[in-house]
């Protein structure tokens, strides 16, 4: 008899890092079910490759869910009166969405919820990241206490986890990782201010550190410039 696999939901934005964790979630035996959020932010092109990643690497189902966090604004990324920073600070950069990884988690805790899935994998990098509260380990490991207090299945003693492999690596071996599991990273976009077609600037923080990280990890840089 065929040993039934056991089911993961995976936060897929379309980047480089999420399309990581889905390829790790696979190779790790999961049975993957990948939900992208279309929240307001500045371009559609991530939410178009995000299709193109669920279906190349094997996505039993893929749903994007619709948010209105550019209501509240806050973020570069759903304000369009404020400009995507072009040098990396030492401070919490304006591209970070106000409670954005909160919010996406408790969605993707209730779907994983119906399907009868208690692994949840996300991108969170508490390495080469940009200092975002919402990608430390003690936001999951507060958000992995949350779900289980807060749903049925927790309550049963039927446990989430919340996963998190990148946590510690840098965007270098982040790569080489997944070019181990032949991920195409050309299927992906990383910029806050992609163009229509996907094609990167080259100069905000997320391709900065996209840009280091196929340098370190001494992998050629397949993403399209404008």
């Amino acid at each position: 008899m065929e040993k039934v696999k056991k089911k993961a939901v995976v936060l897929l934005s379309g980047g480089l890092d999420s399309t990581t964790v889905l390829a790790i979630a696979r190779d790790q035996g999961y049975e993957c079910y990948t939900v992208s959020f279309d929240y307001g932010q500045r371009h559609r092109s991530e939410l178009e490759a995000s299709k193109r990643v669920a279906k190349a690497h094997g996505s039993v189902s893929h749903k994007i869910l619709r948010l209105g966090l550019r209501d509240i604004g806050g973020s570069a990324l759903t304000d369009d009166d404020l400009d995507v920073p072009e040098e990396l600070g030492s401070e919490i950069p304006i591209t970070y969405v106000p409670a954005r990884n909160t919010v996406f988690l408790s969605l993707a805790l209730g779907w994983a919820e119906v399907l009868g899935a208690r692994d949840i994998f996300i991108g969170a990098n508490d390495v080469d990241y940009s200092g975002y509260p919402d990608c430390r380990p003690e936001f999951l490991d507060a958000f992995e206490k949350m779900a289980n207090l807060a749903t049925k299945a927790g309550v049963e003693g039927d446990y989430f986890h919340i996963r998190a492999p990148l946590l510690k690596l840098t965007k270098g071996e982040i790569i080489k990782e997944g070019t181990r599991l032949g991920v195409d990273y050309a299927l992906t976009v990383s910029c806050y201010q992609a163009d229509d077609e996907g094609k990167a600037c080259g100069v905000c923080d997320s391709c900065r550190y996209r840009k280091k990280g196929f340098e370190d990890a001494g992998v050629e840089d397949v993403t399209p410039y404008q």
